[in-house]
């Protein structure tokens, strides 16, 4: 049985930065409310894309109430045969859109970097191409880093 892919999220994202003290108390807090979920341990890889005089990423950090970019992401170190996603992010007064399409790492490339389309045509897809339209991005930044997925329980009486 196959497991079916997310293609199109809407969330509220709150990131902060720990101490390791921190971390490890705030982990302490929240162990009888959760357990690490099914993929528990993993690691995330990125490759950010942005324009010539980076574009994106100024425009990002002055916090504006809608900005955009666009990121090939994969979970673990994949092969070219592995799957990785394609994916645009979009954020709007504080709401975080994201919608990505999957496909094997070697058409990703060829279809990021070399023009070459995808079989599939999809909406997601188009979006991609008017993104790359419009920014015309090269691939800029990689950044790779382990993370710790956990599962709420139910809370105890």
């Amino acid at each position: 049985m196959s497991e079916t892919i997310q293609s199109c999220f809407k969330r509220y994202e709150k990131k902060y930065l720990l101490t390791p003290e921190q971390y490890e108390q705030m982990l302490r807090g929240m162990r009888p409310y959760v357990t690490a979920d099914k993929y528990s341990h993993y690691t995330i890889c990125n490759l950010y894309y942005d324009t010539d005089s980076y574009q994106l990423i100024r425009t990002s950090l002055e916090k504006p109430v809608y900005k955009e970019k666009l990121r090939m992401r994969s979970y673990g170190v994949q092969p070219d045969t592995g799957n990785v996603f394609i994916e645009i992010k979009k954020k709007y007064e504080g709401v975080v859109y994201k919608r990505r399409e999957v496909m094997d790492a070697a058409s990703a490339f060829r279809y990021i970097h070399g023009g070459q389309k995808p079989v599939r045509d999809t909406q997601i897809c188009r979006e991609i191409d008017h993104f790359m339209d419009t920014y015309h991005p090269e691939a800029k930044v990689f950044i790779a880093y382990d993370r710790e997925a956990w599962a709420g329980t139910d809370i105890p009486d």
